[in-house]
C-alpha cells in the first residue's frame, strides 16, 4: 500500500475517484425532502453540503487550469461570491444537484488525468491566500469530500473513513490544533492511537492527560464531526475547527 508520505497525485486522484464514487451513491440515494433536511453542520441542509461539494470541485478545477496555463485563476472570485453560490444552490431538486455534483467531478478529473508531470510541481494559491504545489490539490479534494460525505448524515460515518486517509489527515489535524491552541483554554494533552502507534502530543509543555481510541475517533473529534464519546481520558474543550 502507498503511504501517505509516498503517495503521488495519481495516488491520491485514484482515492478521489473512488471518494466520489461513493458520494455520488449517497447524494443518488436522497429525496427532494432529505435533500431539504438539516445536514450536520450547524446552519446548513444537505443542499448546502451538496452545493458546496459541487462547487468546491470547480474551485479545484480552476487551480489546476492555474497550474496549467500559467494564469492566475483563483480557486473562488471571492468569500462573497463562494457563499452566494452555496446559498443559491442550495434550495436545488435533488436531480439538479445530482447532475450537478456528477459534472463538476467529472470536470476536474478530466483535467487532473492529463496534467503533464511538471504542471503538479507549479504554485498556486489557496482561497486563504496561502501557497502550494499543485500537487497537493487531490489531498485537498479527498479531504472535502470525505468530511462533507460525514457531515450530509446519510449512514457514512467517520469508521467508514479509508484508513490511508485517517492515516494521512490525523497528523494534520493534531499539527493544526497544537498550532492554535491557546494553553490558558486548553492544557497540552497526549493523543494515543489504540489501533496504530502514533502518540502525539498536542500543545505547549508537558502533557498533563492522554486521550486514547481509534485513530478514525481520534480525527472525527479533533475535526469537531463528534463529541468523543468513544474516546477515553479527559477530553479537553477544542478551537472550532475551520
Amino acid at each position: 500500500m502507498t503511504t501517505s508520505d509516498t503517495a503521488t497525485p495519481i495516488d491520491l486522484l485514484t482515492q478521489v475517484a473512488a471518494s466520489t464514487a461513493r458520494l455520488d451513491a449517497s447524494i443518488g440515494a436522497l429525496t427532494d425532502t432529505a435533500l431539504a433536511e438539516p445536514s450536520l453542520l450547524p446552519g446548513w441542509t444537505r443542499g448546502h453540503v451538496v452545493t458546496h461539494l459541487s462547487r468546491n470541485a470547480d474551485s479545484m478545477l480552476n487551480l489546476l487550469l492555474w497550474a496549467r496555463t500559467g494564469i492566475e485563476i483563483p480557486q473562488y472570485a471571492s468569500a462573497a461570491v463562494r457563499d452566494a453560490d452555496i446559498e443559491a444552490g442550495a434550495p436545488r431538486p435533488l436531480d439538479v444537484q445530482h447532475a450537478d455534483f456528477t459534472a463538476a467531478a467529472h470536470r476536474m478529473r478530466a483535467v487532473a488525468d492529463t496534467m503533464p508531470p511538471v504542471d503538479w510541481l507549479a504554485e498556486v494559491r489557496n482561497r486563504q491566500g496561502g501557497t502550494l504545489l499543485a500537487d497537493q490539490i487531490p489531498w485537498m479534494r479527498l479531504r472535502e469530500t470525505e468530511i462533507h460525505h460525514v457531515d450530509l448524515d446519510v449512514g457514512y460515518t467517520p469508521v467508514d473513513w479509508p484508513a490511508e486517509f485517517v492515516a494521512r489527515l490525523l497528523p494534520d489535524a493534531i499539527a493544526d490544533l497544537s498550532a492554535k491552541l491557546l494553553p490558558e483554554a486548553t492544557p497540552t494533552f497526549d493523543i494515543q492511537s489504540t489501533d496504530t502507534d502514533l502518540i502525539a502530543t498536542v500543545g505547549p509543555g508537558r502533557p498533563h492527560h492522554t486521550v486514547l481510541g481509534p485513530s478514525h475517533a481520534l480525527l472525527a473529534w479533533l475535526l469537531g464531526r463528534t463529541p468523543g464519546a468513544d474516546l477515553t481520558g479527559p477530553l479537553p474543550p477544542l478551537p472550532a475547527w475551520k
